[in-house]
């Protein structure tokens, strides 16, 4: 093996992928489970290094501030507010680039590492606006005015890091543009990581004390990721990640995380445990900090918090949140660590405390109710297993009718193509493909499959994530990114035949219903069938079988 190549399945992945579901199932769940994705160590080293330059991209707009941006003096000025306020400005920068959710290898972009600003200055680009057909703000394809307005909010957020003191003139652009550019794209509204970001910029604009309502955000990101872990989505989560971390590449481990490998996949109780005590410590880490302004040392949240993110980052999860979890700690630190005696109650004017309260507690609760309404980012669902998801099935000969798409991001296959012989890339898309089916809602797939295609062998095996990738610029996760609106637009730009694109689309579980709803559409016909799945029914089989 050269230095740059994956771990080797334990199968001919040319000789796997012409076998129907069951067996190649089986295969790449079990190798899943000791293997991971089987991404090489320079991949991590890749993502680490990202993570010291985003760290010191703020180090160096926090310079543009007198007494700030130093690395010598750091411990005198890193908890700051101006310090915090472009750590925010900063990553909601970043992330809108496209350089940090959903970028690089592990979230099935190699050539290039990127979608984002590739895709949002580009005209003629596929975007999925908030009301499809209407007039001047429905188009499915990126406009000119588009590319302005994201241009426009560049600009907007390099004035504010470039700032001494960044204040009202320099966050009332972003304000404005990012909602606007959200009702063009819900896409560029999501990489943006609106939910987090955006909404403490507003704070930052309005409200007569922008810690308090830093705080409540943050609070809410914390309580609300515990509250969509109460399920038992999240045990698979947990066997899923440990398989591919880093740091817990031995196999002994690995078949810790499951009943009886290599022959029973479900999560094991070690798993189960490890998944309920995770959802704790995300409960725990708000309750904490809410309870410091009374009296509790402010260290214990702190010590907590501490905890919980190490894990999360140290397992590297597909999506690679890892910046985000980054911002998430740093505000532990500068908002309730050096500000303890603030609390959120003090957050004014009232609209201003509405409008927070509508993101941090309206938006979340109707997606935890009605998850098929409300993005997972937004109801702050994060991680969870509990997702919208989709898988497309593509027939191979129809495949090259995807090249009418304007997009800078290549059919998978040829993205790798630069890299890998075909056999290695084929054996590294089909790891996917267990990552789909070792989660809860993956276990529909069994179900559902011979229902969308008679032959599985003639069609290309593709998560929707790797199609939102390519088509749309960005993908983390948000399974309502390529489900029907997507598959539309693509039906009228490169004219499917029925049969050649058959789709299965799931959707997350509400908190109150233990059922799993799903449909399979075809490009061309429309819907062809629709139903759930209970999910006691699903728990009790493995990920590749219905018995």
């Amino acid at each position: 093996m050269g230095l740059l190549d994956p771990t080797p399945p334990p199968y001919d992945p040319l000789v796997w992928v012409e076998q129907p579901l069951e067996p190649r199932g089986q295969q790449v769940c079990q190798a899943w489970a000791l293997q991971g994705y089987g991404a090489p160590i320079p991949v991590y080293v890749a993502y680490a290094l990202k993570v010291v330059g985003y760290v010191a991209a703020w180090m160096f707009f926090c310079s543009f501030t007198p007494g700030l941006g130093g690395y010598a003096d750091i411990a005198s000025w890193w908890l700051n507010p101006i310090a915090f306020q472009k750590a925010v400005t900063f990553s909601l920068f970043f992330e809108v680039l496209g350089f940090g959710c959903g970028s690089g290898p592990l979230t099935g972009r190699y050539l290039p590492p990127l979608g984002g600003l590739l895709y949002f200055l580009r005209p003629g680009t596929t975007k999925l606006p908030l009301f499809p057909g209407v007039p001047l703000i429905g188009s499915d394809r990126r406009t000119v005015v588009d590319v302005l307005l994201y241009a426009g909010l560049l600009v907007s957020l390099v004035r504010a890091l470039v700032a001494p003191t960044p204040g009202f003139d320099e966050f009332l652009p972003i304000v404005i543009i990012v909602p606007v550019l959200g009702v063009l794209d819900k896409t560029t509204f999501l990489a943006a990581r609106a939910e987090h970001y955006w909404v403490t910029v507003v704070c930052f604009a309005f409200a007569t004390n922008w810690i308090a309502g830093a705080m409540a955000v943050q609070l809410a990101l914390w309580f609300f990721a515990g509250v969509s872990k109460l399920n038992h989505h999240f045990p698979t989560v947990v066997a899923v990640m440990t398989s591919n971390g880093p740091f817990t590449r031995f196999e002994w481990m690995r078949k810790l995380m499951y009943k009886s490998y290599p022959t029973d996949l479900r999560p094991s109780t070690l798993a189960s445990v490890m998944a309920h005590l995770g959802t704790l410590f995300e409960l725990g880490v708000p309750i904490a900090f809410m309870l410091t302004p009374l009296g509790t040392p402010p260290v214990v949240a702190i010590v907590l918090m501490l905890m919980l993110h190490s894990y999360i980052t140290s397992n590297v999860p597909m999506g690679v949140p890892i910046e985000w979890n980054v911002a998430v700690v740093y505000g532990g630190f500068a908002l309730f660590w050096a500000h303890p005696d603030v609390s959120v109650l003090t957050l004014g004017p009232t609209w201003v405390a509405a409008f927070v309260a509508t993101f941090t507690l309206v938006l979340p609760i109707l997606g935890n109710l009605r998850p098929d309404l409300i993005s997972f980012l937004l109801s702050m669902r994060y991680y969870a297993g509990n997702w919208a998801c989709s898988v497309w099935f593509i027939r191979k000969d129809a495949v090259k009718k995807l090249e009418k798409l304007t997009a800078t991001s290549p059919w998978i296959y040829d993205q790798l193509k630069p890299f890998y012989e075909k056999g290695t890339a084929v054996g590294m898309v089909g790891k996917v493909m267990a990552f789909r089916l070792m989660h809860l809602h993956g276990r529909c797939l069994p179900y559902l499959v011979p229902k969308a295609v008679d032959r599985l062998q003639d069609y290309e095996w593709l998560d929707g994530e790797l199609i939102a990738g390519m088509a749309i610029g960005w993908n983390f996760g948000e399974g309502h990114l390529h489900q029907e609106q997507l598959l539309s637009s693509l039906q009228r730009q490169c004219g499917f035949e029925e049969g050649e694109v058959r789709c299965v689309f799931i959707e997350s579980q509400p908190i109150h219903v233990q059922a799993l709803a799903w449909r399979v559409v075809d490009a061309k016909k429309g819907q062809l069938e629709a139903g759930s799945l209970a999910i006691e029914q699903l728990r009790k089989h493995q990920a590749w079988t219905t018995s």
